[in-house]
């Protein structure tokens, strides 16, 4: 399988630092084959176009993102502590990985449609995870039992994406990860079941 050869983990690399510091549109194949230390036609042996490069690097590394996100909040005992949890590591993956942070929060934003729509298929897993932290919370009589599951998803992961274009568009300045335990009170004093 072509995703546990060398090369083509080489390249998903280069392709992120390539479009972080050049952007996905001046990111020419030959930009990411040179950074990869590959020759040009090797990329075609594993990608089919940039588009195809920059769908699989975001299907990449979301997925490492995901597997990360998902095994840290199963050692948690409740949807409150799984919900610290998700933003905390949200927020350090992406403090962690700097030319990924330009590229999730600002090159895939500037892509066309079909790409978008893409990249949302492999948010998917992500979003259940979300929903699952909310139905859990709604069990637990954490948080209130008269919510849409869907609005509130969309308002954390939201809320969470939109931190984390801020700080990338603010250049860094500031510590991403100090956000987040307001955040998760503030998201927090909006789900609890508390009067």
């Amino acid at each position: 399988m072509k995703k546990n050869k060398p090369k083509y983990n080489q390249i998903i690399e280069a392709a992120v630092e390539v479009i972080a510091e050049n952007g996905y549109h001046a990111s020419q194949v030959s930009k990411i084959a040179r950074k990869a230390g590959v020759a040009d036609g090797t990329i075609y042996l594993y990608f089919r176009n940039k588009e195809d490069i920059l769908v699989s690097v975001f299907e990449e590394k979301m997925g490492q993102f995901i597997e990360k996100i998902a095994r840290g909040i199963s050692e948690k005992n409740n949807a409150d502590e799984k919900l610290l949890t998700l933003i905390e590591m949200h927020f350090r993956q992406l403090a962690d990985d700097h030319h990924l942070a330009i590229v999730t929060q600002l090159e895939l934003r500037q892509s066309n449609k079909d790409l978008r729509l893409k990249i949302n298929h492999i948010l998917k897993p992500y979003l259940a995870v979300i929903d699952d932290i909310i139905k859990e919370g709604t069990r637990e009589k954490i948080f209130r039992d008269n919510m849409n599951v869907q609005l509130i998803r969309q308002m954390i992961f939201g809320t969470l994406d939109e931190i984390v274009t801020n700080w990338v568009m603010k250049e860094e300045k500031y510590d991403l990860l100090e956000q987040s335990s307001d955040v998760h009170e503030f998201i927090m004093s909006g789900l609890s079941a508390k009067k």
